[in-house]
């Protein structure tokens, strides 16, 4: 079997496990999704993976390959009311689990590399729709928006995410998902994971869950000299450094609290979050971690924690390891862009749950299918050559289609041909304000 068609195998196995135990992912068990109809829970599932950015109607037409039996939109949407957002994390999570014997491995390293970001996505809705708590009233529109805040864990290695928090717009919490993420990630046999996260991840809290869990961290913190974790520490008076310190954090201020010697005291009031002693204890919670800085550029300087071993991640390699995080900066440029996150279908925010979960799916078994293909390049062209992702992404849309013949298309040739020149001299300045982006009205979609 082709490798394309495994990933559909895979994919069809993944939504079929939801589809026996539907019960435990319908709005009304024993009545919701009970009787056989045109749209089944898989039907939708396989639907809402594939969809693209055009109106529902269009998109059903794609669908069911302009049947003239295809469904209403009115229909369909009636039928993924009854499913809870819940069905699709489970298939992302069933799919990641039996797609990870295809993935390329790396024998050469026992560390697998997860970076941890968040990003916000706005959509339209009323409030007879969505709840308060998904509304803002910021100025970036005239009347509001609403939206949601997206937490995931990516790997650098096969560039798919592993797992993710789906938080309301005024309840969004990134230190409270990244442990949650952590505390349930999965832990590959003879592996550790490696969480990396910039400045909003450096805490003593997320630390900890990940010292608990035996793991590594690696967070980026606020330079020496201003106001942050490392801000009152002995810092060597150099421009580089890497040095180890050892931390008593205390969640009272009596006296009769004693430390080890050579530790330094940390007292964690009341309104921070740590999970491992109550406020008011006796206790003392001890953490030991490296702090590093190192130069990117001839005038700047960039200071980690990390409580990696020095002999295997001198400060040359954890540079390097800190640097790679911005894969999954590009991987939500492409999730909102090219899967088409940003195109939502719905005013409801179950239903947007229920289609990032989707397009996670759909982002994954692209990223997976382009590991997978080799790309022929003639020494004489002038520049490395990379496969299209947005081209990708258009065949396996249409591919992973549940009504799409398993050996109709042969995706890795498609894929393999459409390539797009590598310029690394092409390089811009980040926006040092992020831009607010007003979600796509839904009457304004391309045919």
């Amino acid at each position: 079997m082709l490798f394309h068609q495994k990933i559909k195998q895979i994919l069809n196995n993944s939504i079929a496990s939801i589809h026996s135990d539907i019960d435990s992912f319908v709005v009304n068990p024993g009545k919701d999704m009970s009787r056989v109809k045109k749209i089944s829970a898989d039907t939708v599932i396989s639907f809402l993976i594939s969809q693209g950015a055009s109106s529902t109607k269009c998109e059903i037409l794609d669908f069911f390959q302009l049947s003239e039996e295809a469904p209403s939109a009115s229909a369909m949407t009636q039928r993924r009311s009854q499913l809870k957002p819940e069905a699709f994390e489970a298939v992302f999570h069933a799919f990641n689990s039996s797609a990870r014997d295809l993935k390329p491995s790396d024998n050469n390293s026992q560390y697998r590399f997860l970076a941890a970001d968040g990003s916000s996505i706005s959509f339209f809705s009323f409030p007879r729709y969505a709840a308060d708590e998904y509304f803002s009233t910021q100025g970036n529109s005239a009347r509001g928006w609403y939206g949601m805040h997206i937490n995931a864990f990516f790997d650098l290695h096969t560039k798919t995410y592993t797992d993710a928090v789906i938080q309301s717009f005024h309840k969004h919490d990134e230190f409270a998902a990244f442990c949650k993420i952590v505390d349930r990630h999965e832990i590959l046999p003879n592996t550790k994971n490696i969480y990396i996260g910039d400045r909003g991840f450096c805490s003593y809290n997320n630390m900890a869950h990940v010292i608990e869990t035996g793991q590594f961290f690696l967070f980026r913190t606020k330079d020496i000299g201003k106001k942050g974790l490392i801000g009152k520490f002995d810092i060597p008076d150099t421009n580089e450094f890497d040095i180890s310190v050892r931390v008593s954090l205390v969640r009272s201020n009596r006296s009769s609290i004693s430390i080890r010697e050579g530790t330094y005291r940390r007292f964690i009031g009341k309104d921070v979050s740590f999970d491992f002693i109550p406020y008011g204890s006796k206790d003392v919670y001890e953490l030991e971690f490296r702090i590093l800085r190192f130069p990117i550029s001839d005038s700047a300087y960039e200071c980690v924690v990390t409580n990696l071993p020095a002999h295997e991640f001198p400060a040359s390699r954890i540079r390097e390891t800190y640097n790679d995080r911005w894969g999954i900066e590009t991987s939500f440029r492409k999730l909102k862009y090219t899967i088409g996150l940003t195109s939502y279908h719905s005013y409801k925010p179950e239903h947007i749950k229920q289609e990032i979960w989707a397009k996670m799916i759909a982002y994954n078994a692209t990223e997976l299918l382009i590991n997978q293909c080799v790309i022929e390049t003639d020494n004489k062209n002038k520049y490395m050559y990379s496969l299209n992702f947005t081209v990708a992404a258009h065949i396996c849309r249409i591919y992973l289609r549940l009504l799409t013949e398993v050996d109709s298309i042969d995706v890795m040739i498609l894929i393999s041909r459409e390539l797009i020149p590598i310029r690394n001299d092409r390089q811009y300045p980040r926006p040092t304000i992020a831009h607010f982006r007003k979600p796509k009205y839904m009457i304004y979609r391309v045919a």
